[in-house]
């Protein structure tokens, strides 16, 4: 895994992530996009077509994908603790606030709330068009990867959901290795590629599956209420492609099913998750704090956090070691190539549904976000302060009722 790393590149780690923390609403695609003005434009901690490796390899992966993301970024950035670093940063925010709410605190409610959620989606927009935009100028320079982009994205309209998302991501692999043997960056593999080491690798590839079996068993064994909670949780994060809302029936069939949550509480937890940032995953915090008997509270939401995020790490330290060294092989370039030119096209499609789509209402939001598109690409404004103009613009919409 190179090098360890110093307490100064974990705390570095730490604080770009908690930065964004406190200012990436969205959901999981327009996070890819936060990320990708963070760490590709401004820190230039990765090039382009490094990140958008990272994006596919966790497209593919089980788990919330825009986390995973993060926590390669800071294992590449310093180590182990780097990514550990980067996921705490990235989700101590939003979870501290779903368990504040599990016990009753900032309910969001009326129609100035409303307002400043609105405004926050319209950000969004511009995040993900901005993200489509760059990436595309980059990762379908030719026609071959124009035409790929473009028929993955007619994919995942035609089969929506985890299926087509991977779909569209094995159509572009197959593509590129068809047609994507030769282009600029032939020659041109990634110095520094994010790994991790085979040891590492092999101890996440055997406590995935080992989690998964033996943790309800356990839970049956002892009848011991935290293990069996840790375990429907962790049910959910390793049974999800892509993150984001996918997991929301995961979540309620472990839940509210068994009675551990209503379905009323489930639902207020998931509308006040729309208005923080952060991951969604986050949600497992609030579940697990607001169950009605121990353990919950901050230990329950802990546990929750525990077993929705730990699935998703585990996949991606089993790939790592792999994924890096296929990288060498022109062959395996080629694919990525396919399955980069997927990705734009997956974003792309993104970007008109669910981001466009639940943000657009009328003619005055695709001005606002057109607005923020150009202050993010023509002037280069930072994130944060679009995230504020757009929030007030929400509030100015909801005041006026327009």
């Amino acid at each position: 895994m190179g090098s360890p790393a110093s307490g100064g590149e974990a705390a570095e780690v730490f604080l770009a992530f908690l930065k964004l923390g406190l200012t990436a609403f969205g959901g999981p695609v327009a996070h890819l996009g936060y990320f990708r003005e963070e760490f590709v434009n401004r820190r230039r901690w990765l090039d382009e077509a490094a990140y958008a490796d990272l994006v596919a390899l966790c497209q593919f992966l089980p788990g919330p994908a825009s986390s995973q993301v993060g926590f390669a970024l800071g294992l590449r950035r310093a180590g182990l603790s780097g990514a550990l670093a980067a996921w705490l940063g990235f989700t101590l925010p939003s979870a501290a606030l779903m368990i504040a709410f599990a016990y009753g605190v900032g309910f969001m409610t009326g129609g100035w709330a409303q307002g400043v959620i609105h405004g926050l989606k319209l950000v969004a927009v511009a995040v993900v068009a901005q993200a489509v935009w760059g990436m595309a100028r980059t990762l379908t320079p030719d026609l071959r990867r124009l035409v790929i982009a473009a028929l993955a994205c007619a994919m995942i309209f035609l089969a929506a959901g985890a299926f087509g998302q991977i779909g569209a991501l094995l159509f572009g692999a197959v593509a590129g290795l068809a047609v994507c043997r030769t282009g600029q960056d032939e020659a041109r593999p990634d110095p520094h590629p994010v790994t991790a080491s085979r040891r590492i690798g092999v101890v996440a590839a055997i406590l995935f599956p080992g989690l998964l079996i033996g943790a309800p068993v356990l839970g049956h064994m002892t009848d011991n209420a935290a293990v069996a909670r840790f375990s429907a949780f962790y049910r959910s994060g390793a049974l999800v492609f892509g993150g984001g809302h996918v997991v929301l029936p995961l979540l309620k069939q472990a839940v509210v099913d068994p009675g551990w949550i209503g379905p009323d509480v489930f639902l207020a937890g998931y509308g006040f998750a729309q208005a923080v940032p952060g991951p969604l995953f986050s949600f497992a915090a609030f579940l697990g704090a607001a169950m009605p008997g121990a353990p919950n509270g901050m230990w329950g939401g802990l546990i929750g956090l525990a077993g929705i995020f730990l699935p998703g790490m585990l996949a991606l330290l089993a790939a790592l070691p792999f994924w890096s060294e296929l990288q060498n092989f022109r062959s395996a370039r080629a694919i990525m190539r396919g399955a980069n030119a997927a990705v734009v096209g997956i974003l792309a499609a993104a970007l008109y549904n669910p981001v466009g789509t639940s943000a657009i209402r009328h003619p005055i939001d695709l001005g606002l976000a057109a607005a923020g598109f150009v202050l993010l690409t023509r002037f280069r404004t930072p994130p944060v302060m679009v995230v504020i103009l757009g929030a007030t613009a929400g509030l100015a919409l909801a005041v006026l009722r327009i």
